[in-house]
């Protein structure tokens, strides 16, 4: 195994997706598919393979690509694409020309639903994929019950109902058919029931299942109890059913989605090419920045180069934000629905190569991934210089009891735990975090700047805005307000304020930038909870120690730090303690406790 490949195999996602194998000729050996894309692709490697076919396939492996998306059902579906178009020669049995079920709502006068295998541009409605035959005849089959379909296939065209050609079936009369082939439904009707039935295969169950639930109550008020089972099993049917892949639409068709996420000095760019709602190929690509160039400039030049590269002929493109191609193509920029899911998991794709990058350089060269980290958070941040020394505060109280303070510190996105430092609140009384906020950083930067020590370039507070309203005060008696960046972190939803902007950054989950405050934040509770908890349980353990007239702090600290409990010193015979802090007051303690127990 060449040490780019074992690099890469520390380092791929552990999102659902399809992984491809090539061989040192770039050629396309296998296609598979994944829950946790990580896992799967190091099994062919860590296991000795009895299979001859299997490891011979492992031995010709020199190169991993992956695609991430949103679930198993995904994964299955872009594996079955990809079989289709490359026939990889390790795959065998996706090799056939069967594809998955759809179901169509037909182009023609009173539609027929049904399921087919076949997409066929003729104005007719699809939707799908389907993984599951049993799914669409569960569907269809509710669907037939709650809204009554025709079957046949004749010509239902106005001339030949008024000529009465047809006669009604065995349909019409089980209910299962309103007949308009002999003008028993007129048209509007009809069409009202294939505007319910678009609703139910686009996932809108809600009024769907209102109807049922209706059905469900009269048949049991009626006593009809075997009915209503059979409307329950349908609701259970439909609350089951997923309604279709979000990777998929078949109306969308030939057109190439592109992303990007950059840093200070690299940029991830992905293409998608979907054709009838389905990804047939993709490719991300890392890009080192030359200059300070822009995200539209790199993407534009990326999307020429791609869709040469791919030889794509796709007359429409869709971008996370607009630039100009020229007339031949149709950019578009979705906000919602179908084609927004396609540039979010896009977008997924530029991100999961990004976070593989990381974790190589973070491997490879442990300075270089921190440096990428603070340009990250500097970016994210908008912050005028690197943040290589952060502190982040917390506050800790229960009921106002025992107020403390934590400062926690981090060099180079690393702990510094000989910096951190414990507060005890001294000027507030009660449960005030605000004011317990403004007393710990006037207190920390007063006497940083009074030791000439360094000071950071970000602060973060653990809180809100009020919290960080707080912190300002005591930063502008200082004269620090807007030489230090100062942000806070609301637990809920992880908020970040930021000081004169009442509107809070949300970054995405996965970024770096994210992570590293949620870390700082994290530290600075588990230290300031540690310090709480130490400082209420040595309150508890000396306070019945306080009660005995004549043990002052040098006694009971004495005795704590021999026996370790009060528990314990209540257990010691008089000589016992008088070998630790004296005959006299020996006698005092053991004395105090046996009358405790005659009590």
């Amino acid at each position: 195994m060449t040490d780019s490949l074992s690099l890469q195999l520390k380092t791929l996602p552990e999102d659902p997706g399809v992984y491809q194998f090539f061989d040192e000729s770039k050629d396309i050996l296998y296609v598979g598919k994944a829950k946790n894309l990580k896992k799967r692709v190091n099994s062919y490697f860590n296991k000795i393979h009895t299979n001859n076919r299997l490891r011979i396939l492992v031995k010709k492996i020199t190169y991993i690509d992956s695609i991430v998306v949103q679930s198993e059902t995904d994964a299955l579906l872009l594996e079955n694409n990809l079989i289709k178009k490359h026939q990889p020669r390790y795959n065998i049995l996706l090799k056939d020309d069967k594809t998955y079920p759809w179901i169509c709502i037909k182009n023609e006068r009173f539609p027929r639903v049904f399921y087919t295998r076949k997409v066929i541009d003729d104005g007719s409605e699809y939707y799908g994929p389907y993984t599951s035959k049993y799914t669409i005849r569960v569907l269809l089959d509710l669907i037939k019950n709650l809204y009554p379909l025709r079957t046949c296939n004749y010509d239902l065209s106005k001339s030949k109902i008024e000529a009465q050609k047809y006669k009604v079936c065995l349909d019409y009369h089980l209910g299962k058919c309103m007949a308009p082939c002999v003008d028993k439904m007129n048209e509007d009707d009809y069409n009202q029931n294939i505007q319910g039935i678009r609703s139910i295969l686009k996932g809108n169950f809600k009024h769907c299942l209102q109807n049922f639930r209706t059905d469900m109550e009269e048949f049991s008020k009626n006593m009809e109890f075997e009915k209503a089972q059979k409307i329950k099993e349908k609701i259970e049917s439909l609350e089951n059913y997923q309604s279709k892949s979000t990777i998929v639409n078949p109306k969308i068709n030939n057109v190439d989605v592109f992303s990007i996420y950059s840093d200070e000095s690299y940029a991830y760019v992905n293409i998608l090419q979907i054709a009838y709602g389905a990804i047939f190929k993709s490719k991300t690509l890392e890009i080192k920045k030359k200059l300070n160039e822009e995200d539209e400039s790199i993407l534009s030049l990326f999307i020429i180069e791609m869709r040469e590269r791919m030889k794509s002929t796709s007359p429409e493109i869709y971008l996370p934000f607009y630039i100009d191609l020229g007339e031949q193509i149709k950019v578009t920029v979705p906000k919602l629905g179908d084609k927004k899911k396609l540039i979010d998991l896009s977008l997924k794709n530029t991100l999961a190569l990004k976070a593989e990058k990381y974790k190589q350089i973070k491997i490879t060269n442990p300075d270089q991934y921190k440096e990428r980290i603070l340009n990250e958070m500097k970016k994210d941040l908008r912050l005028n210089q690197l943040p290589t020394h952060i502190e982040c505060f917390d506050n800790s109280n229960i009921q106002g009891t025992n107020p403390v303070a934590a400062c926690v510190v981090f060099k180079n996105t690393v702990p510094s735990k000989k910096e951190y430092r414990h507060y005890n609140i001294k000027s507030v009384v009660g449960p005030d975090d605000y004011a317990s906020m403004e007393e710990v950083i006037f207190r920390r930067y007063d006497r940083l700047l009074k030791e000439k020590q360094s000071l950071p370039q970000l602060i973060i507070i653990d809180g809100g805005k009020g919290q960080l309203s707080s912190a300002i005060k005591s930063l502008e008696k200082l004269n620090l307000k807007g030489k230090i960046a100062i942000l806070g972190i609301a637990k809920k939803l992880e908020k970040l304020y930021f000081p004169n902007d009442s509107i809070p950054l949300f970054l995405d989950k996965r970024s770096s930038t994210l992570k590293v405050i949620q870390k700082l934040r994290n530290e600075a509770h588990r230290f300031g909870i540690t310090f709480h908890r130490n400082k209420r349980s040595h309150s508890a353990i000396i306070s019945e120690l306080d009660l005995i007239k004549g043990i002052g702090e040098k006694t009971k600290y004495d005795l704590l730090k021999h026996f370790k409990s009060v528990k314990n010193i209540k257990s010691q015979d008089e000589l016992s303690l008088a070998n630790i802090i004296g005959k006299s007051r020996g006698k005092l303690i053991f004395d105090y406790f046996q009358e405790q127990k005659v009590k």
